[in-house]
This record gives structure tokens, sequence and C-alpha cells, in this order.
């Protein structure tokens, strides 16, 4: 049996940041990982599907830019795309583990399951420790339909070798969107199916609707309020069939409808950590039902998003937690959540609906950006913003936004609203003209 201060279980961003910060303190720590070391994010996620992006994006900005300075759309090499993808996620996993035995920190590799005594078994290996940390992420969600078995997720999209002609993609949350804007410009059909009128809910609905066309002008085929009900082989493709009836061949056929916490195979229920299912169940300290059991990132049942940055935030929390007496309970930042594609759809703090609700101390101001000198110059095909702006104070408390640089947009007012500032306090900085940066002065 093998004795830690602190035994992480999952080596992605969140477990990473936490097993550094022991380790930094004099704890003792090992991490445990069944998969690839790094997690999701680095592997399987979003660095790899940002590197397939840049191509979408560069390739959005050529056409957007047709007959005003350009003559010709780049087109998508999949192959050589592909192969500058995996010139990155290849030296991951060897990479992480590298770090973390030079930094002295034990690792282990295997399926990690919890014992009634309270310590942990990986493969062989026993492990004890004074506190546990569970940052074992999500894994993509399989529906129960038949011919469920022929479903592919997107850890396969992001490794293909060639992609199809034609695929289809089962839910139109984050993943399903942002793979059909890959896939829709790298030259494949694309069938976007989702089962209800309002795909990504937690985003502004106008903005949303404004993203879904620009997704169709492009060829994607989205059918909302249906459902796929079975996938069955039909030669090389397969048939797929949809609860109105229609029907359809395709090259392949993608889950992208949400993900699961990963916590089947860790017998929680023996060491008595309370879950849902959403995820491990926590207070405001990260603590599980068990006092010795903490968890952290995209396992967690909690309302924030569930991003890499924020595991990281959890991870850098539950540092202090372990080595410092009477912290605080977790107060999360403004977090920013972005879907990515040719259009970007962005939002940060107060949503438009929020404040539609209490229009007493909010006021939303409906931009159309699309005319605005930083947009008109690069030939943005649909600008638009939606600012939050609290009434007594004249401070921007939230956004959504649709652009092609709503990822940018985003950042400065996460800097605007972190630091409480006023249409006033914007007005007394001085930044690079003509740039996003010098627009914020008129979103309030």
């Amino acid at each position: 049996m093998q004795e830690f201060d602190s035994v992480v279980i999952g080596g992605g961003p969140g477990g990473l940041a936490a097993a550094y910060g022991l380790q930094a303190q004099g704890m003792t720590v090992a991490v445990v990982e069944r998969d690839l070391w790094g997690g999701t994010c680095p592997n399987r996620g979003c660095d790899p599907k940002k590197i397939l992006m840049a191509a979408v994006e560069t390739q959005g900005r050529a056409e957007a830019l047709q007959g005003h300075g350009l003559t010709s759309v780049p087109q998508i090499d999949w192959p050589a795309l592909m192969a500058a993808k995996r010139a990155y996620t290849e030296k991951i996993p060897a990479g992480t583990k590298q770090g973390l035995v030079a930094t002295k920190i034990a690792t282990f590799h295997g399926t990690a399951s919890f014992n009634a005594d309270g310590t942990l078994t990986v493969g062989t290996e026993t492990l004890t420790a004074a506190n546990w940390l569970i940052a074992t992420g999500q894994t993509p969600r399989i529906p129960q339909i038949e011919g469920a078995q022929w479903l592919n997720t997107s850890n396969e999209f992001l490794d293909l070798d060639h992609l199809p002609a034609d695929i289809t993609l089962m839910g139109a949350g984050y993943v399903g969107v942002e793979l059909a804007a890959i896939a829709s410009a790298a030259g494949s059909r694309v069938h976007l199916i989702h089962h209800s009128d309002r795909p990504l809910r937690a985003f502004d609905g106008d903005l949303v609707k404004d993203l879904l066309d620009r997704l169709k002008a492009d060829g994607v085929d989205v059918q909302l309020n249906t459902d796929i009900t079975a996938v069955a082989p039909a030669d090389d493709q397969f048939k797929v069939t949809t609860a109105t009836g229609e029907s359809w061949t395709t090259g392949m056929v993608f889950a992208t409808a949400g993900r699961r916490p990963m916590v089947d195979d860790l017998h929680l229920d023996r060491v008595h950590v309370a879950t849902t299912p959403h995820g491990i169940t926590v207070n405001g300290q990260l603590q599980t039902t068990n006092p010795h059991i903490f968890a952290l990132g995209d396992v967690v049942d909690r309302p924030q998003p569930k991003l890499t940055p924020v595991a990281g935030f959890e991870g850098r929390y539950l540092t202090q937690v372990l080595t410092q007496p009477d912290v605080p309970d977790i107060v999360y930042p403004v977090i920013p959540s972005v879907v990515y594609g040719k259009s970007q759809l962005a939002q940060l703090g107060v949503t438009p609906a929020q404040a539609a609700q209490d229009t007493d101390r909010y006021q939303v101001n409906d931009l159309d950006l699309t005319h605005w000198y930083s947009y008109q110059r690069i030939q943005d095909p649909h600008a638009r913003i939606k600012v939050v702006v609290a009434k007594k104070t004249g401070r921007i408390v939230g956004a959504s936004v649709l652009s092609t640089e709503a990822e940018q947009v985003i950042n400065y007012l996460d800097f605007v609203t972190t630091n409480h500032m006023s249409s006033a306090d914007i007005s007394q900085t001085i930044t690079a003209y003509p740039t996003l940066a010098s627009d914020l002065t008129y979103f309030n």
C-alpha cells in the first residue's frame, strides 16, 4: 500500500492545477489517470478543435472579403489539417506525464476504484491518502436508440483520417454546432438534428437563431423539433431515421447531444459520496458528502459552465482549502463562454433573458454592429451584441455577442465587468485605434 497526503483522480487541467499546487506546498501527491495524460481538453477537446477551427475561421474571412480585395476562397485540405492537429496532440500525454515525474508527483495509470475501507485500487496498486480529489471530467453521452452501436462521438471526429462527404450530427449543443461548422467548411454535407426548437439554450435565443441562419446559409441542413430514432448500415453508408419518419443515408453519424460525468467505475457509494445525473454533489468548498473527498471540474454538479478554465480555477482553489486555514467558500468570477465557428457566439455575466425579468435593475442595449467600422472593414456578414447595463451604476454586467470577432470582444468585456468599469471609466482609457477595444466606449 502506498500512502500520500493527497491523491488526484484525473490527469486533466483541473486535476493537474491542484496536483502542482499541492506539491508546491510540500504535500506528497499522486495523480491517477485511466486514459490520456492531459485529459480531454488538450487531447480530444478544446485544443484540437480550435486547431481545426483555425482553418475554418480563415476560410470564413476569405469568403467575406470576396469582391473586397480577395478573389478566391481557400479550400480545406483535411489530411493536412489533421496532420497539424496530430502534431500537437500526439505530444500531450508523454509531455504531461514527464512534467509530473520531473516535479516528483507520483503517477498511476489505470482505472481507479474506491474500496469500502476508504482506500483506492488502481490496477494492482492500493493507495491511501488523507484527502482525495476527483477530477475525472465527462465523457460523450450515447443515446439509447436502435443502432446506437453505429454512433460515433466527437472523439472520433477530431481524429478522422478522411472526412465523409455526408455526415449527421445528433444534437445541436456546443459540440454539434462547432463540428457542423468544421465539417461544412471542409466540404461535407452536414445534417444537424436537434430534439427541440431551442438549441444552445444557455445562450440568447435571438443570437442563436442568427447563428443557425448562418449555418443554413453555409449549406448545413438544420432540423429542429425532431429526434433520430434509428441508425442502420446501408452498404458502406448508414441509414438515419427520425421520429417524423424522414430518412436519409449518410457517411457517419455522431452523437453530439451532451456529455455525462465519468463516475461509473469509482464506486462512490462505497465511500458515501452523493451524486446526481449531472455529477458529484459538493458544498461551497468543493467538498463531497465524504469530508475527505473533494471534486472539481466537469464531474461536479454545479451551475457554472463546464469549461477548462473553470476546472483550473477550482484546482487552484482546492490548493488553498487543503493547505490554509479558514478559506472562505469559492466565489466564481465572471465566466465567458464561446461557441466557435465562422461566426462565433459568446456571452458572459447577466444574460439578456435575466435582464428582461428585472427591468427595474437592468437595461439591454441591442446593437447591430454589422456596419460599425470594425466589422465593415472585414465584411462580417452579421455582427450583433446585446449589452446588459446596471441602471444604478451604468456598469456593463453582461453581454451576448455574435460575430466573427466575438471571442475577442467577450474577453475585453470580461475585463470590463470583472473590474466593475462604467462607461466613464472606459472613456478614461486610451486604446489602439481602430480596434475592437476602441469600440468598448460605445456599448453603453
